[in-house]
């Protein structure tokens, strides 16, 4: 089952000490969520303008911004909070808590963000990568298991509402089997490792860097690459609360502008990039490299294509992917009801695009 994420309520019943009860329960739910989190402060530290991003630990433009202070030479008079996260979910209830401005999202909790009666008040603005071998099934070796369709009657672990979630009830789909069938488990990547180590799960379907441990003694059954390649694929989305976009646009053409620029650095500069990475994941160059490799990064002018997110009044295809992937998920019973089309076209915001990129 998956976790539930409260929800603030609207409008004129929302009120009286019920309301602030629900308040408090999103606010509380927020900052646990935080509570796990590293926050790294750059730019000036001066006046009110601050603006809260979340990231997440692995290859993509974001740690090029905060390494490279891309963002923060581009808005000298901000001070920028950068925040990770372990999981959409902890994304999610940090928006309800009004703890972030823009955040990295996979595109299955996205989708549950706008799932029901109080959608959460963002929208996507920018597309930071297509999910390829960067995450992926895997099963311990010494299990023999050598296809999906071996896991059932299984421990399979993943962190529920997210991307690899997803994509793991997609390849159990795909394979002829149920989530019934298996026994899922949700746990973090940390604690996914842990599992694996002691022995207490025999499948995973997780996300770099955990991945590359587990490949070490486990076998590859699929990734979201191939995933994608049948119809259903994930992406890294780049979301912004509504308040941001409504009182501050120039931040956000700014902010899009420096995600375009990381996109091309790592297309043009490769070496540099790399260097950045590992910088920021700790890690050497050549696991750096490794990772980067297995992602798949969109131009610019790809994400403002009609393959992908399009442009003002012209949406894309991410639109029929997000809805699809409601739909999937509601199959699934993952959420009480998909959202409409209609719905996610409005949660895009592509005002200025494509030339907003540039």
């Amino acid at each position: 089952m998956s976790p539930t994420i409260p929800r603030l309520p609207v409008g004129s019943a929302a009120r009286g000490p019920a309301r602030r009860t629900v308040l408090a329960g999103a606010l509380a739910a927020a900052s646990a969520a935080l509570a796990g989190c590293t926050s790294d402060t750059q730019g000036s530290s001066g006046g009110d303008k601050r603006l809260r991003i979340g990231y997440f630990a692995f290859p993509s433009g974001d740690l090029l911004l905060k390494r490279q202070k891309l963002l923060a030479k581009a808005l000298p008079k901000h001070r920028i909070d950068w925040i990770k996260f372990d999981s959409g979910a902890a994304v999610n209830q940090a928006f309800l808590g009004k703890s972030l401005d823009i955040a990295a999202l996979g595109s299955s909790p996205f989708v549950r963000g706008l799932a029901g009666p109080s959608p959460i008040p963002y929208k996507v603005a920018f597309v930071l990568d297509v999910a390829g071998e960067n995450e992926a099934l895997v099963a311990r070796r010494s299990t023999g298991i050598s296809e999906v369709a071996g896991l059932k009657g299984r421990t399979i672990a993943t962190p529920f509402a997210s991307t690899s979630h997803y994509s793991l009830l997609a390849a159990l789909d795909e394979a002829g089997l149920k989530a019934s069938d298996v026994k899922l488990v949700d746990l973090q990547p940390q604690a996914i490792l842990a599992a694996w180590q002691r022995g207490d799960i025999d499948a995973a379907y997780v996300w770099l860097p955990t991945l590359d441990e587990l490949r070490t003694s486990g076998t590859q059954l699929i990734s979201s690459k191939e995933i994608g390649a049948s119809g259903k694929p994930t992406l890294d989305l780049a979301v912004v609360s509504d308040e941001l976009v409504t009182e501050h646009p120039d931040v956000v053409d700014t902010w899009r502008k420096a995600e375009a620029d990381a996109l091309r650095r790592i297309k043009s500069d490769r070496a540099g990039s790399v260097k950045s990475i590992a910088a920021e994941l700790g890690i050497s160059e050549r696991a750096a490299g490794a990772q980067l490799a297995q992602g798949v990064f969109l131009t610019p002018e790809e994400v403002a294509s009609a393959d992908w997110l399009g442009t003002d009044g012209k949406p894309g295809k991410l639109v029929t992917y997000l809805t699809r992937t409601g739909d999937f998920l509601a199959d699934q019973k993952q959420i009480p009801s998909a959202p409409s089309e209609a719905d996610i076209r409005k949660a895009l915001y592509l005002k200025g695009l494509p030339d907003g990129l540039k």
